[in-house]
């Protein structure tokens, strides 16, 4: 400490003193800061502190606030108090004289004044106003330091409501011939680019120019920009691919000065920007890796010196070379590099390999196999992080196999811990990890019981969420479902029996609510000793008010057992006066429901199934009142954004001059916003606890050969070493072979074993358990994925739309529903040295599959061989005058026996509208001709009154959906000022046209078109809407009509060969597995079975090998999903994966619709 405090001491004088000539003037002058200082650091408690402080800060205002404190005081005085401000003693008085000394004085006052500003304000402080003026004078400067310190500020504190003031300066100096002004005006325009990218949309042609500026400063200080540009949109600066490798080539050559260098390294820093630029620009795209191959070789090759800064850049290597198109070479170092990090006894340098390593097992699992020692040393590493990243990379490898012993050690490492951001971290993957693979129902809740009791209160809220939702919902095994129940109730209840006084208050909550559902189905257990035991946590200290309303609910549902009743009313009599509301709330319905068993069956009927309550999630029931209060000149609802949206443009700075009066009809021009790309899904698409090796090759073949089994049962397995062998090295092979070749080596030249480690059998044991099931005796799918072990717990699906299936009098059976989840995906690439987003897996192998047509529209039939006869056709289903679009859309114009025979009822949840005749109606000649060779669905009735019918017609855009309206007047009469209003809040309306008109002439009709967008994913959505006329003048009529649209409406084909079908599935992380109908009719099921759900739902059919199928759709807005199809016994076994969470879960949906209409 003694050291800082003298540099800090030597270096002030220079920051304070007007000249560099040593005297006493100067040595008084910092003699205040310096015994300041001194004395801060000989205190010994944090109240003598506080009371020097407090001291110090009354003494700088009095002197900033006399008349007689000269610029050179005032410099020293600013710097005491922005070392009080450092100590976190908030120092506000000084603000405004921190603004004046940047304003007025020499340079070294600016100085002080301008770094004071930048410690003391941020971008919303009000005091920032009065800077602008400084600012922009000093950037019309002749002198380089005002206007290097006016950069500084602007880069650093300025909000966007200030950009468009000082922006035009900005702008200038990326033209000024000296380069500390450039490279300034550089990172200007990145922090602009960051807070308000549209400001500077005009300006990206500069950017380039930046790039290749001759000074090295001002080209690495753009490549902060092309950086956060190539994340968004890599796509469109691939032109620039060779730009970059050269920079990268010149850099690693040591073509710039030595002044880059950093302990003999050339320009580190600007090496590692470049890498993780071309890791961007080559995923997925071999061209683009191709021209990256031959400078990563020598990145890796130069970066071999012994330094911290070296490690930096190989792991930015090893991520570019795992990122990008593979390269059998590259890979290979690669894995030695990360071999080396992990076998190091340097703590950094483990840790770095540990997370490369927990990266790279995703795609290569041999690589965990070749260092299984090593993680299992790395468990009982006396360093805490070693330790949590090895629990990393083990739940990235779990499997039903080996989850018991990957939780074990969890709970171990959770036992110990005392960091909150890991207790969290680790319940959630507990949690996860033993609701997908439990093994049996007794060890899954006395996992969980540990979780909650461990986890405490710093758990998120979901996961007794997802666990009680386990309950409530169950699964298609009833009798499993009864047992999980039955024994935690048994659980729960010896829990309440012993010490209940350090229960985490979630744990209780969960304890109640399984007492309170489920305690019944214990027959031999009172429900007077659960009511007894329940009641005790309300007497207990320490429980919160939310806990004690979930206890109070359970004693409501647990008042029906004998005795009970008089309990119920003496409880709630006894709350009756608490000061909780809520609490006497439920005490006094309590006492209603225990004296009125009437009404307590209705309200809490007994064992009533989850998903029998009908929720109005609308409110529908109070829609009268909001009218009322709106005809009476209420406020209409805002949701809260958008009020905060509000807030904010009211507060913003306006810094646009006074302009013209300009007439109402001129509108003014605005930038648009910048969009970012939504197509792919920037996650590393690594699905959490996946144990699915994606093997890299350049083949377009399934590899099945795998690591060879060395671990049994019972430890290692000892196998016969060949005379003259030599130990193996951890390190892949030189060549890449075909699995034929690799099988011919094998049986005629067998590899050398390695000699069996002299291991003590605890670690062998460990071993076994740990890294068991990533051997070759996993099956491969069509997916270049290891087929994962069926979880244990097989949710079923909630309907959305309860209400819809009383309507069609049928109900949606679900079955082995797996939603897996990935909220800590990608997590494990954050946090750690050199910290990036991570990358998307590169592609895995396939096999040799056929490509489809020009136009994508081919049906199975083409696709797989010998197999015509069971192919649905399904041109020979529609009418003569049919059209295509987007290659599997065909046009609905169907009669009403392909519609039944084929494609169930979109909205079956509702009677089926009646078609209006195509011959005899004139509405159908109203429809207009340009959307009438586009696929559209019948014309359907609205409503209708005796003045105006109203009918609508589906049209299916390619970009978007068209709901055309058909506004037809019967009567002989003229309808006049007739406006149509469609409102629907999960729909965005792009465009409308015709929603006006001034008059509807006697038997006319009108056409009125909105086109519709879904944002987000739902089963249906509701439309609403009125038509406003008038028969006489004063005499206004409104006809209210609504209709429902489904997702089905808004998805289109998505037309992809297998091998861009791999990529993008790999990038995906939100994923649902379903089993579906399997067409056993027919003589190839899996065909008839694909070909029913692409007529019924738009999807395209991208290929199909033996037992298993691949399709692909998409939704308007742009965002993919994936269907993996696998025939499974009687059953198809379906997985969908898409960047929309909700996407997947829709489209399985609408999938069980169209295969039960067969």
């Amino acid at each position: 400490m003694s050291d800082v405090v003298e540099k800090t001491l030597t270096a002030l004088p220079s920051l304070l003193a007007l000249n560099s000539q040593p005297g006493a003037a100067k040595l008084s002058s910092t003699s205040r800061l310096a015994l300041f200082i001194r004395n801060i650091t000989q205190l010994t408690s944090k109240h003598e502190e506080e009371k020097l402080i407090k001291n110090e800060l009354a003494a700088i205002k009095d002197q900033l606030s006399s008349p007689n404190t000269s610029m050179r005081q005032m410099r020293e005085l600013m710097v005491r108090a922005m070392y009080c401000e450092m100590l976190g003693y908030e120092a506000d008085f000084a603000y405004i004289h921190a603004i004046k000394l940047a304003q007025q004085g020499t340079v070294l006052e600016k100085r002080v004044g301008y770094l004071a500003v930048s410690l003391f304000l941020n971008e919303t402080h009000e005091l920032l106003l009065l800077l602008v003026n400084t600012v922009l004078k000093d950037l019309h400067s002749t002198n380089l330091i005002e206007v290097c310190m006016a950069l500084t500020v602007v880069s650093q504190i300025f909000p966007k409501e200030m950009i468009p003031a000082v922006l035009p300066m900005v702008e200038e100096k990326l033209s000024h011939p000296k380069e500390i002004i450039r490279r300034k005006a550089v990172l200007a325009l990145y922090k602009f680019y960051l807070i308000a990218p549209n400001q500077v949309q005009h300006i990206h042609g500069k950017f380039r120019k930046a790039l290749c500026d001759k000074d090295p400063g001002v080209m690495t200080s753009a490549l902060h920009i092309y950086l956060q540009m190539i994340k968004e949109s890599p796509d469109t600066y691939k032109d620039l691919t060779g730009s970059f490798v050269t920079i990268l080539r010149q850099v690693v050559g040591g073509k710039l000065p030595l002044d880059f260098n950093y302990h003999s390294v050339p320009a580190p820093w600007l090496q590692i920007q470049l890498l993780r630029i071309l890791s961007l620009l080559g995923r997925e795209d071999q061209s683009m890796s191709e021209l990256m191959y031959d400078i990563l070789d020598e990145s890796l090759r130069r970066a071999e010196m012994n330094h911290n800064i070296t490690y930096a850049i190989l792991y930015e290597c090893v991520k570019a070379i795992y990122t990008i198109h593979p390269k059998a070479e590259l890979l290979e170092k690669a894995a030695r590099c990360i071999g080396n990090f992990v076998l190091s006894p340097k703590i950094n340098l483990k840790y770095l390999g540990l997370k490369a390593l927990t990266y790279v097992v995703q795609h290569d699992a041999k690589l965990a196999l070749q260092h299984q020692m090593t993680i299992i040393e790395c468990l009982d590493h006396s360093d805490l992080i070693i330790r949590r990243e090895t629990l990393e990379l083990l739940f990235r490898i779990t499997n039903a196999q080996n989850v018991t012993v990957i939780v074990e050690k969890m709970l171990g490492f959770l036992r110990l811990c005392d960091d909150d951001y890991t207790i969290i971290d680790l319940v959630g993957k507990v949690a996860e990890l033993a609701e997908k693979y439990a093994p049996d129902n007794e060890w899954f809740i006395q996992t969980m019981n540990v979780v909650f009791s461990l986890g405490g209160d710093l758990m998120t809220t979901d996961i007794p969420s997802s666990f009680l939702r386990l309950f409530a919902e169950g699964s298609e095994n009833e009798d499993e479902d009864r047992q999980l129940r039955l024994y935690a109730v048994d659980s729960y209840l010896a829990i309440l029996m012993g010490d209940c006084s350090r229960l985490p208050q979630h744990f209780i909550q969960v304890i109640s609510w399984v007492l309170g559902e489920y305690s019944c189905l214990k027959k031999d257990v009172e429900q007077q000793e659960a009511f007894r035991l329940l009641r005790k946590l309300l007497e207990q200290k320490g429980v919160s008010s939310e806990t004690k309303s979930w206890v109070l609910s359970a004693l409501t549902k647990l008042r029906e057992g004998p005795g009970c009743a008089e309990l119920a009313l003496e409880l709630a009599e006894s709350l009756s006066s608490s000061l909780d509301t809520v609490l006497r709330q439920q005490a006094h319905e309590l006492g209603i429901l225990s004296q009125d068993s009437e009404l307590n069956t209705r309200v809490l009927p007994h064992a009533a199934p989850w998903d029998s309550i009908e929720v109005d999630s609308s409110l529908s029931f109070l829609d009268g009142f909001v009218a009322e209060a709106l005809a009476a000149g209420a406020a209409p609802y805002k949701p809260p954004h958008q009020r905060q949206e509000e807030l904010t443009q009211q507060r913003a700075l306006s810094l646009e001059p006074y302009g013209l009066s300009l007439p109402i009809s001129l509108s003014s021009c605005t930038l648009t916003d910048r969009q970012s790309p939504t197509f792919l899904s920037m996650s590393s698409g690594l699905s959490a606890n996946s144990t699915e090796p994606s093997h890299r090759t350049g083949e377009n073949t399934l590899m099945l050969e795998g690591v060879k089994r060395v671990w049994g049962k019972e430890g290692y397995i000892p196998q016969k070493e060949p005379s003259g062998s030599t130990a193996a090295v951890e390190e892949p092979s030189d060549e890449v072979q075909s699995p034929h070749q690799q099988a011919a080596a094998e049986t005629s030249q067998p590899e050398p074993e390695p000699e069996p480690p002299r291991l003590d059998q605890e670690k062998q044991q460990l071993a076994s358990s740990l890294f068991v099931g990533l051997g070759t005796e996993n099956s491969m799918s069509l997916m270049s994925k290891t087929e994962t072990t069926a979880p244990r717990f097989k949710r079923k699906v909630r309907q959305q739309e309860s209400a819809s299936l009383s309507l069609t009098g049928t109900s949606e059976i679900s079955s082995n529903s797996s939603h897996s989840s990935h909220n800590t995906t990608d997590s494990f690439l954050y946090g750690g040295l050199l910290e990036e987003e991570p990358a998307v897996p590169v592609q895995g192998s396939y096999h040799a599959l056929k490509p489809t047509s020009a136009n994508g529209s081919q049906s199975i039939s083409a696709i797989s061989e010998n197999k015509s006869s069971a192919t649905v056709s399904v041109k020979d289903t529609r009418q003569p005058n049919s059209s295509q679009i987007l290659g599997d859309m065909v046009i609905v114009r169907p009669n009403k026996l392909v519609e039944e025979a084929l494609v169930p009822p979109q909205n079956c949840n509702k009677p089926h509208p009646s078609t209006v005749p195509r011959n005899s109606d004139p509405i159908v000649q109203q429809l207009p001709s340009e959307l009438r060779e586009l696929p559209h669905s019948d014309i359907i009735s609205l409503t209708s009154d005796p003045h105006l019918s109203v009918s609508c017609c589906r049209v299916f855009r390619e970009d978007a959906l068209l709901l055309v309206l058909l506004l037809f007047n019967p009567t002989e009469t003229a309808l006049k000022h007739v406006a149509v209003e469609l409102s629907c809040k999960e729909l965005e309306k792009a465009s409308l046209r015709g929603n006006v008109m001034e008059s509807l002439e006697s038997r006319n009709s009108s056409v009125c078109r909105y086109t519709l967008l879904m944002e987000t994913p739902q089963t249906q959505v509701a439309y609403t809407g009125s038509v406003s006329y008038q028969t006489q003048p004063g005499h206004t009529h409104k006809l209210p009509f609504s209709g429902k649209l489904s997702t089905t409406d808004f998805i289109r084909p998505l037309k992809l060969s297998t091998e861009e079908y791999g990529k993008l599935w790999l990038s995906l992380s939100n994923d649902v597995k379903q089993n579906l109908k399997l067409l056993t009719d027919a003589a190839d099921p899996l065909t008839a079975t694909l070909n029913a759900l692409k007529d019924s739902l738009q999807l395209h059919i991208v290929d199909l090998i033996g037992t298993e199928g691949i399709m692909a759709c998409r939704l308007l807005r742009g965002a993919p999903c994936l269907m993996h199809c696998r025939v499974h016994g009687v059953s198809l076994a379906v997985w969908l994966r898409s960047p929309l969470p909700s996407l997947p879960d829709c489209l399985l949906y609408h999938c069980q619709r169209a295969l039960q209409g067969h």
